[in-house]
């Protein structure tokens, strides 16, 4: 079976960047994953704070792509390893929402976005759903550190 997700009210709502689950991240508090994620666009700049303290995550998206802010060179190549790092974060903070990720076995998670063909599926389903990968990298990262910590005890 896939899961599928995209809206963060709805059942695995919270493989969502828009679900509220905050974490600590770079000695900084970030409502969202999307608020880090966006924020990370224009690193060494003010406009990191100004995403970071942004109310909503659908503020910091927005405040993100507008592309009168300076994104940082090297973006195509840095996003995949900061998306990686924000959502493994979110899930080590709150394990609520990792027995829930951990939950879904070896199934395939699909970010089922009508409009996005990079992190999710897109509307015919061909796009590369990068966000649903990382969310199964993770799956095993935590998995793996369970496991070493069950080793432990």
């Amino acid at each position: 079976m896939t899961i599928y997700f995209y809206s963060a009210r709805e059942q695995y709502g919270c493989f969502s960047n828009f679900s509220p689950h905050g974490f600590e991240l770079d000695n900084l508090y970030w409502y969202t994953s999307e608020h880090y994620f966006q924020a990370q666009k224009f690193i060494g700049t003010f406009h990191v704070e100004q995403i970071r303290l942004v109310k909503t995550p659908k503020d910091a998206a927005k405040m993100g792509r507008e592309r009168s802010r300076p994104l940082r060179p090297d973006w195509e190549k840095a996003k995949d390893d900061i998306m990686r790092k924000a959502v493994l974060r979110k899930f080590e903070t709150h394990q609520d929402i990792q027995k829930i990720l951990l939950a879904t076995d070896a199934q395939e998670i699909v970010e089922n976005s009508p409009i996005d063909y990079y992190w999710g599926c897109g509307s015919d389903g061909s796009g590369k759903n990068m966000l649903g990968i990382i969310l199964m990298e993770v799956r095993e990262i935590l998995r793996y550190n369970n496991s070493l910590q069950v080793g432990v005890k």
